[in-house]
């Protein structure tokens, strides 16, 4: 089974893919908020995904904050264009934590949808 993670944000969308048995979260690459339903529809496509596994953000007290009312629009609209399951998962610290561990410069959107992804898939083996 392979799965296609999302870091999502209102300006950049991080992408992150897992290897063909599902274990491994990778980057993938990172793009343009207004281009992304279209690109993840090509990626769903070309990689064969067979799921979708979205960040969700909540603030620190657990409750919804500003920005997982725009993913769940994101995803309700992304659910609409693709016949893909998407399922949320928490995204708590993962750009802080892709800082921490991505040495280059620039954007870490796809490292922070990889940490994202990878918790989803530590989860799922137990």
């Amino acid at each position: 089974m392979k799965y296609l993670g999302v870091d999502y944000g209102t300006k950049r969308v991080g992408l992150a893919i897992s290897d063909e048995d599902g274990n491994f979260a990778f980057p993938y690459g990172i793009v343009e908020n207004k281009k992304v339903i279209k690109t993840i529809e090509n990626i769903s496509k070309k990689e064969k995904i067979d799921i979708i596994i979205l960040g969700n953000s909540n603030a620190t007290n657990g409750y919804e904050n500003d920005i997982s009312n725009e993913i769940n629009s994101f995803k309700s609209k992304l659910a609409l264009a693709i016949e893909t399951s998407i399922f949320l998962e928490r995204e708590d610290f993962s750009s802080f934590e892709a800082h921490r561990y991505q040495e280059k410069k620039g954007h870490r959107d796809d490292s922070a949808a990889a940490i994202i992804l990878q918790r989803f898939l530590d989860k799922k083996k137990k």
